[in-house]
């Protein structure tokens, strides 16, 4: 437990700056809450050229969003951290909610606490994939497919996953092919993938050729090479989840944290939100969590508020008559 006599105290601490940390931000900064929002500038979609699928939002860069976010924010008087928070711990007293340490030695203390702190995508370590990612190697068709639509495309078979990304890919595309590499299919899976006209090519990938900056193929061990324009994989999501491990917030079976629809954990006082609680968040949902569970904040502290001033009146006795 850590004192927090000389903390910078805030009604709320929020842990990251994308959309769902900013925007939770936005309604508490809108509801006169003190807020401080820590970020430590490693964005999941820094890779992408664009952001699609969000309206009024649609191809509009990454990083821009996340600039025109934070003038938002400071307009109701929310404190903008460049920072890393190293770990949150109970407060001491336990009313006095959280303290938030910062690398460096910075202290916040915080009534409560929303974690938005995203997660990281593991893409499979082949040579020339890391270099193309976001580019013209992708992982999410709803994100990208519409801009390579009618090309040439490839499915990595690195997970099982990819079955279903090859044969949701088929519609933006005619030319569809699944690069089984070391992917075990089942007849089912043969039988819906010719079903749906995407054939599969066997053998392990070797490696991505590349040439003037851009995408061409995808060397196999037999040494023939898959022309392509752009392949998609499904990556392996790792989410930096560990303040709120640190904090003994629940998993789930599949380890991801345990949230209500608001983005509650299983610890008083904490949310999560976005990416880290949800992989398949894009940004106009996890924008969502991060207005709902500021909403649930709220509330939970003007409860905290009635129930201390309601103590305080009885405490100080009945009102003596004029």
């Amino acid at each position: 437990m850590s004192e927090t006599n000389t903390a910078e105290r805030y009604d709320a601490v929020v842990i990251g700056a994308g959309a769902a940390g900013l925007n939770a931000a936005l309604v508490l900064g809108r509801a006169r809450r003190r807020v401080a929002v820590v970020d430590a500038g490693e964005p999941r979609n820094a890779p992408a050229a664009r952001m699609q699928g969000f309206l009024s939002r649609d191809g509009m860069p990454p990083a821009a969003l996340l600039a025109v976010g934070r003038e938002e924010v400071a307009r109701y008087g929310v404190d903008l951290i460049d920072g890393r928070v190293e770990h949150v711990e109970n407060a001491e007293p336990a009313e006095f909610g959280f303290v938030v340490h910062l690398a460096g030695g910075p202290v916040l203390h915080a009534r409560r606490v929303v974690v938005a702190t995203g997660l990281r995508d593991g893409p499979p370590d082949l040579p020339g994939l890391a270099e193309r990612w976001g580019r013209d190697v992708l992982h999410c068709p709803y994100c990208h497919g519409w801009e390579v639509r009618d090309r040439p495309l490839g499915v990595l078979g690195t997970g099982p996953g990819a079955v279903n990304q090859a044969l949701l890919l088929r519609q933006w595309s005619a030319d569809v092919v699944l690069l089984a590499h070391t992917l075990q299919l089942t007849s089912a899976d043969h039988e819906r993938l010719a079903a749906r006209g995407v054939p599969v090519v066997e053998g392990r990938i070797v490696r991505l050729v590349t040439d003037d900056g851009r995408l061409r193929g995808v060397e196999l061990d037999t040494g023939q090479v898959v022309t392509r324009e752009a392949v998609f994989v499904f990556p392996r999501p790792v989410a930096r989840d560990a303040l709120l491990f640190g904090l003994d917030c629940e998993r789930d079976d599949n380890g991801w944290v345990t949230t209500d629809r608001t983005g509650r954990t299983s610890v008083p006082g904490v949310w999560a939100v976005g990416n880290v609680a949800d992989p398949r968040a894009q940004v106009v949902i996890a924008a969502g969590m991060g207005a709902a569970a500021a909403f649930a904040l709220d509330r939970d502290l003007v409860d905290e508020e009635i129930g201390r001033a309601v103590a305080l009146r009885r405490a100080s006795g009945p009102a003596v008559p004029a």
